[in-house]
């Protein structure tokens, strides 16, 4: 007994001097001599947590101390703080669903763990399930009432964060807050937390010589300024974030990805290093690992709305058209914010009416969005170009009319009109309406081709056709469309030549802007000389 007492007065004094290492090796030394002292198994996994969460050391001890307060659970098998530790050891380790189930059987074995029940509401936290947060914090306070800072602390947070904005709630965050100032003396890992926050401070002078230098456009000097406080404190997280950010200010993308995922590496919660790692490989068009990041971060915190949408965007590029509905659907379910939720409704009816061709979903996913922001003029575009494409007439010119009453002079509302009008065989109605567009907007390229068809096909007036066809053209030299109805035009009035140029310019354009059948051009092409 007066050895292993001798042992654990060396351990201490090495762990107080901070030479972690040889405390390490002092452990190691003596479950040689005594492999199933449980206690030395507990006291090696506590070192290899604490060396892990050391700014100043590069490795992780993460699975080491997972393993050795396993190793110590075969003794203590109905520890709660052995449950503790490991779930603790797990949270850190980034596995927050077996750092629950490990924090619920602590509980089980000891109702009254505050520790166990904040650590709960911290990983709950980072989940993004804020009641379960708020529920555990404030049992954690229940069991320890007059030393729990970081339980107030949490709670303070927990009620600055809630989608339910209110005076009540504003004052309670307060107070939980001054609740966590006058226990903080009493709680010793509120202590610690401000220790390390203050030793932090140390870097300070550097974060803002670095901002400096970015602000200034001195990259590179920035770059190795916080390299070389890396090699320092390879720990200290935050330096890999703004090293990976100024790379991907300059377009140094793999250099970025290699930042980012050594902050992730040291964090697995890290959640900003995987929004800025995504955004990165969609920079250099790595969709699919870009995808695999939005679903890893989404594994951690499933109820961040803006990660459903990103990661909605991309499917829908790579064109996983369902799984970009599904994730649109769901961060409008879970965004309690009627401008962002809008917006999002809108993309999600934009992709049932162009991808899915579901005209009645797409309506509905509108009006959602109408219902958020009323006074949006792109809701009522949008909705009327819908219920035309359903050939419900009434309810499109019923909406264009309500969008017209907030904007009298928006033009591309006319020119929606204006087709809508034309659709229906009423050319009165839409040449005034395409030509209230033109004055409201000279350069709108649209209005002046439609207007022109409208001269052409319908009234016969080809050289007032002629004339807007050009105009189009001047407005947008790279209208394919505006091309080959101005040859079209041109070959009514016997100019053959000048109407296979025309047709031979809208050719070219199209294969770029892809606007028209390319077999089409050609077939007018060849009819000009049969």
């Amino acid at each position: 007994m007066s050895n292993t007492k001798q042992l654990e007065k060396k351990i201490n004094k090495e762990y107080k001097t901070g030479n972690v290492k040889c405390a390490i090796e002092l452990c190691q030394i003596g479950l040689q001599e005594d492999p199933t002292n449980a206690d030395l198994h507990i006291r090696l996994g506590d070192l290899y947590l604490a060396w892990h969460l050391d700014i100043y050391n590069s490795c992780q001890y993460i699975d080491e101390a997972i393993t050795e307060y396993q190793r110590a659970m075969e003794s203590y098998i109905d520890s709660a703080d052995i449950y503790y530790k490991i779930a603790q050891a797990h949270f850190y380790k980034g596995d927050l669903d077996k750092a629950i189930n490990y924090l619920d059987t602590a509980i089980e074995k000891n109702p009254k763990l505050a520790r166990a029940y904040y650590l709960l509401a911290e990983t709950y936290t980072k989940k993004s399930r804020f009641i379960e947060a708020g529920i555990n914090a404030r049992k954690s306070i229940k069991f320890k009432p007059l030393s729990n800072s970081c339980a107030h602390f949490l709670l303070s947070n927990l009620y600055n964060v809630s989608s339910v904005k209110s005076f009540k709630n504003w004052v309670k965050a307060r107070w939980e807050y001054v609740l966590s100032l006058l226990t903080l003396p009493f709680d010793s890992q509120a202590l610690k937390n401000v220790g390390r926050f203050i030793s932090y401070m140390k870097f300070f002078p550097i974060l803002v010589k670095g901002l400096y230098l970015v602000n200034s456009k001195k990259f590179e000097k920035a770059i190795e300024l916080y390299a070389d406080a890396i090699e320092k404190a390879p720990g200290f997280i935050p330096l890999y974030s703004l090293l990976g950010d100024i790379y991907c200010g300059i377009g140094r993308y793999e250099d970025a990805i290699t930042e980012y995922k050594m902050a992730i590496w040291l964090d697995c919660l890290n959640i900003e290093a995987y929004r800025h790692l995504s955004q990165a490989y969609e920079e250099i068009g790595d969709y699919d690992s870009a995808v695999d990041v939005y679903q890893k971060l989404i594994e951690i915190t499933p109820n961040m709305p803006d990660v459903h949408s990103n990661l909605a965007n991309i499917l829908f590029v790579k064109g996983d058209i369902d799984g970009a509905i599904s994730h649109f659907q769901t961060a409008v379910t879970l965004n309690p914010k009627k401008q962002w939720t809008s917006v999002i409704n809108q993309t999600l009816g934009f992709v049932y009416h162009e991808s899915k061709k579901d005209i009645d979903a797409a309506i509905s996913s509108y009006q959602s969005a109408y219902l958020q922001t009323p006074d949006d003029i792109d809701i009522y575009i949008n909705l009327g170009s819908a219920f035309y494409d359903k050939e419900d007439f009434n309810n499109a010119l019923q909406v264009y009319r309500n969008a017209l009453d907030l904007e009298p002079k928006n033009a591309k509302i006319h020119c929606n009109l204006g087709f809508l009008y034309w659709g229906n065989s009423e050319l009165d109605e839409a040449i005034k309406e395409y030509e209230l567009a033109i004055e409201y907007d000279e350069n709108y390229d649209i209005a002046y081709n439609n207007l022109g068809v409208i001269y052409l096909d319908d009234l016969g007036r080809v050289q007032k056709a002629i004339e807007l066809f050009k105009k189009a053209i001047e407005c947008n030299p790279n209208y394919a469309l505006a091309h080959f109805n101005l040859a079209r035009a041109i070959t009514i009035t016997g100019d053959k030549i000048e109407a296979a140029k025309l047709y031979q310019i809208a050719q070219d354009v199209n294969k770029i802007t892809n606007e028209l059948d390319p077999q089409e051009i050609i077939d007018k092409i060849n009819a000009l000389f049969s």
